[in-house]
This record gives C-alpha cells, structure tokens and sequence, in this order.
C-alpha cells in the first residue's frame, strides 16, 4: 500500500510484506519523517490492513534515511493552516485516533526508534509491543518551547517514569538518549544501530511460534548490551529540582533550580523553563499530574482540550513564529512571566471545549494500556 506525495516523487509512506511481517516505513527522509496529515491517513489505512489481513501476523514501523525515525508532526503545516483559518483540527483527531489504534492493535508492533524521535514519532512508538532503541536514539518532548504540551498520548506514557524524571522530561524537553529511554520506561530494548541494518534477512528467515517471542529473536541482540544511561548522573539534581510535593507549580521548581546555578545542569535546566512558555509550563505540570491517574483514552481527551485552546488563544503561533518562522529565538508570550500565570488560565486549557459526548474523540473506548 503507498500512494504518491503531492510534494515528492517517492510514496510518503513505504508498505511491504516479509515473512507475514508488514513493513510500515514512514518515507520523508529530508523532513526527518515529520507526519502529514496525509501520512497519518496512510498510516492508518496501513495498520487497518494489517489488522484485517490473517497472512500479517505483526507489523514493523521504520523511518526512511540515516537520520530519523520520526521528528514529530509537520508544525510548520499547522502554523500556515491556524493562521489562514483552514481547518486544522482533523489533524490531530486522526493522530489521536492512530496512536490509540497503535496502543491497542491485536498484533504486535515493533517500532525501531533509531536516530530523531520528537513529538508524534513518540506517540506512534509508545504504544509497541517492542520498542527499540539504539545509541543513535535522541528523543524528547519538546512541546513546551513552542507553547504546546507533551501530547499523543504523552500524559500517559511517560507516566512509566519516576514522577521527577517525568517532570524534567515533560517542562524541559530534554532530551534522552538510548540507554536513557531503556533505563526510565520509554523502550524495551537498546541494540546498536548496526544490529538493525540487516533486520529484513532475520525476518525472512523467522520461524513462527509466538509471534511477538520470533520478533524478539530478530530484534533483541544474542549477547546482552549493558549501557549507562547519562541521566543518572543527575538523577541527584532532578530529584531534588522536580520531586517533592508537587504543590507550588513550576515556580516552585524555578525557584529550586535558582539555587543551583554554579552546576551546569542546574544553569542549564533554569535557562530552559524560563525560555518556555509559562502558561504551558504550568499547564503541562498540571496535566502529566492528571494523567498518571487516567486511562489512556481519558488522556488523550484531555490533551485535544488543551491543544485546542493552545492553537486557538495561546502560545503555540507565537512559538512557532520566533522558533520556526521567522527563527527570532524572541517568543513574546502571553502572560511573559510564571508569576502572571493565573490559575483561571490554566483551568481555562484543562477544562475541555466540548461535552463528552460531543467530543472530537468521543469514540475513543477507556480500556487501559494493555
């Protein structure tokens, strides 16, 4: 299944069948993989096919190119599509939808997050059977510095860490390596880059048993790899900045962090938030919060409020502007400061624009991640 891309010659997404595994390859290697709209229908399309079809009996999801699995959606798409009032919800509904599908597909997936995993990347990785990364892995949520909040599913699945890590991942947007995403819930194996290259010869060769135990014998490496993760030399530092009772917000972890400047982490980490948006800052704090208490598709609704409200009357085209657009680096948000922040305005993103019924994702079932 592929289709021709208005833009390229290439089909934006590269579908193959090998040994009953269909290989899903998202194919726009010079934009590191960003996710059209058009992807995400094609991808959905994909996984519907390989759901409905008995000869698949598991799936692969790749990026094309030495660079990337998946640097996130197109925002600079959604910046023109905002700004010119054309219709820029259906996005995320159908992002939504496919990541959801992804977390509960009857099959296993198997993600390769080998090289950029930003944003939507992560969303379409984190509900795989198996996740695997490489020591070429460099993946964040960087939602905050454009004036969004960590989404596809983030207020779920980073859940699987220590509440202060996933604190310092989800305000900073720090980014994790390999060892970093294995050590602190967000893969299930890291294998060197290499490993990969030949994955499609194992496959052919792949005895069928129990399916996701074959794709472990083609994707986790005979001798065991141990890696450091680097985080932990700072686990100190977040624990101290980010953990704690979380009453007090951001400011609380500002003023924390103001204390600890003479290290370069702590320098570095308060140089960070305070680049960031502040209402989404304390936004974002508030929902990953909620989230380590909801079920997946309650998340997912959660974050379609607010991203609404971020696209329609907050941050995100002013962030996109000095970041993306005009690459000023001089965001002018709105308010400028975390102590103008007021907690009507939060409550303001958190509080959906729709009755549930009504709601964009209103379909969406409640089960948990399996």
């Amino acid at each position: 299944m592929s289709t021709q891309s208005v833009v390229q010659d290439e089909p934006v997404i590269g579908f193959e069948i090998v040994n009953r595994v269909a290989i899903v390859t998202l194919n726009r290697p010079r934009a590191l993989n960003a996710l059209s709209h058009e992807m995400i229908v094609l991808l959905a399309d994909a996984f519907e096919r390989c759901r409905n079809d008995d000869a698949i009996a598991a799936v692969v999801l790749r990026g094309a190119g030495e660079k990337a699995f998946c640097a996130g959606g197109d925002i600079r798409a959604l910046y023109d599509a905002a700004r010119n009032d054309t219709p820029w919800l259906p996005f995320f509904i159908d992002e939504y939808r496919l990541d959801y599908a992804i977390h509960h597909f009857p099959k296993p997936v198997v993600a390769l997050m080998d090289g950029i995993v930003l944003g939507g990347g992560m969303g379409l990785a984190q509900g795989a059977a198996l996740r695997v990364v490489t020591e070429r892995t460099k993946m964040a949520m960087p939602e905050t510095r454009i004036g969004m909040l960590p989404d596809v599913g983030a207020t779920y699945f980073m859940r699987r860490m220590p509440l202060d890590v996933e604190l310092y991942a989800g305000l900073t947007g720090a980014m994790l390596g390999g060892a970093d995403a294995l050590a602190y819930g967000l893969a299930d194996v890291c294998v060197p880059s290499a490993w990969l290259r030949d994955f499609m010869q194992r496959i052919e060769a792949l005895s069928w048993d129990k399916p996701l135990d074959a794709l472990r014998r083609v994707f986790v490496p005979p001798a065991n790899i141990e890696r450091d993760a680097p985080l932990d030399a700072h686990r100190a530092q977040i624990r101290r900045h980010f953990g704690g009772a979380p009453g007090g917000g951001v400011e609380r972890v500002v003023s924390s962090l103001a204390g600890d400047t003479s290290t370069e982490f702590g320098a570095a980490t308060l140089a960070a938030l305070k680049a960031h948006s502040p209402t989404m800052l304390e936004v974002t704090h508030r929902a990953l919060l909620r989230g380590r208490h909801m079920s997946l598709a309650d998340c997912f609704r959660m974050e379609m409020g607010i991203v609404y409200r971020a696209i329609s009357d907050g941050d995100f085209l002013e962030g996109v502007r000095a970041l993306i657009v005009d690459k000023d680096q001089r965001p002018r948000w709105a308010p400028a400061t975390l102590a103008e922040v007021r907690a009507e305005r939060v409550q303001h993103f958190l509080a959906s624009p729709w009755r549930r019924e009504m709601h964009p994702l209103a379909d969406l079932g409640c089960n948990e991640l399996k």
